[in-house]
């Protein structure tokens, strides 16, 4: 069985949703092929992927590629498959890769299953776990074709070395100007240190806060964390925070380990957001706020005194 692996980059680096994609597919036994699309990533990023359970690591070496113009993502990754012999793609759930997936499910004729949580159960069929309802359910899918596309949910796979770097080897695709007759004009990155699809940890701030001006104690806390920061939507539609931080169903959907929401009061929406957290920890000092039900660790304490006290303890523990 050999299983193809769509790695994303970005600045150089291979995203962590794309590592999290090798571990998965070497988790699952046969041969993992890595393909990386541009000149985007660093050499040593796509050969340390051989870290992961990459067993070959192949780059389309096509400055084109360098954005993601999808049309042409999938008529690559289509052909890489082809010439592999894949019979599965693994990828990241992302903005990214559902559009790229859903594309090369329709080249291959492949079943596809998107928010998947967990490794495919093969013991009668081809099951897989998949995260349904902004993750307040999961749906057992049994996938019947021949070929098979995952896009895995964050935080579906673990990091774990189990091998060694190996080289990149460069792959041919056939592409012509009809794969790029989309071009993007413009990106808007959002800005910080850390973006929340990507977070491990992160920070929220909601109206419990009272103002902008007191967005620093959310910051000075997410900064002893190594966090990205986040905001409710109210805040995000007074003009408080920047509407890339705002969290929700209408928002940012984040799956970190650890979730801190500081004076939100947990309206379903933030939730729906939010609920894939490995951990929930809640402050405000209603104790009666919605959001405590959801919290795996709560503070019914005012956050004014509670957070900055939690800060000075992170810098003391350090």
């Amino acid at each position: 069985m050999t299983i193809l692996v769509f790695v994303e980059s970005a600045e150089g680096k291979v995203k962590k949703t794309s590592v999290e994609a090798v571990a998965y597919a070497a988790a699952m036994g046969g041969e993992v092929v890595a393909l990386a699309m541009g000149n985007e990533a660093e050499t040593t990023e796509l050969e340390n992927l051989g870290k992961y359970g990459a067993g070959k690591v192949l780059q389309v070496a096509d400055e084109r590629l360098d954005q993601g113009v999808i049309q042409a993502y999938s008529n690559t990754i289509s052909q890489a498959m082809d010439s592999t012999g894949a019979d599965i793609l693994v990828l990241a759930n992302s903005s990214l890769g559902n559009p790229v997936s859903a594309r090369v499910a329709i080249k291959q004729d492949a079943s596809l299953v998107s928010n998947v949580t967990e490794l495919p159960d093969t013991s009668a069929g081809f099951k897989v776990k998949r995260s349904i309802y902004t993750g307040k359910a999961f749906a057992n899918v049994e996938l019947t074709k021949a070929k098979k596309i995952l896009a895995i949910k964050k935080n579906a796979a673990e990091i774990k070395e189990t091998g060694q770097p190996v080289s990149v080897e460069k792959f041919e695709a056939n592409l012509s100007d009809d794969d790029f007759g989309a071009k993007i004009t413009g990106v808007d990155k959002a800005t910080g240190e850390i973006l929340l699809p990507e977070a491990e940890i992160v920070v929220s701030g909601g109206r419990g806060l009272k103002g902008p001006e007191n967005w620093g104690m959310i910051e000075d806390l997410a900064k002893e964390l190594e966090a990205a920061t986040g905001c409710s939507k109210p805040v995000s539609d007074v003009g408080w925070r920047p509407h890339h931080e705002h969290v929700g169903q209408t928002g940012v959907k984040v799956s970190p380990q650890l979730y801190i929401a500081v004076g939100i009061s947990g309206a379903i929406q933030h939730l729906a957001g939010v609920n894939s957290s490995k951990y929930i920890v809640v402050i405000n000092k209603d104790a009666e706020a919605p959001f405590f039900k959801a919290a795996d660790y709560g503070i019914a304490g005012d956050a004014f005194d509670v957070v900055p006290k939690l800060t000075e303890a992170l810098k003391a523990a350090k």
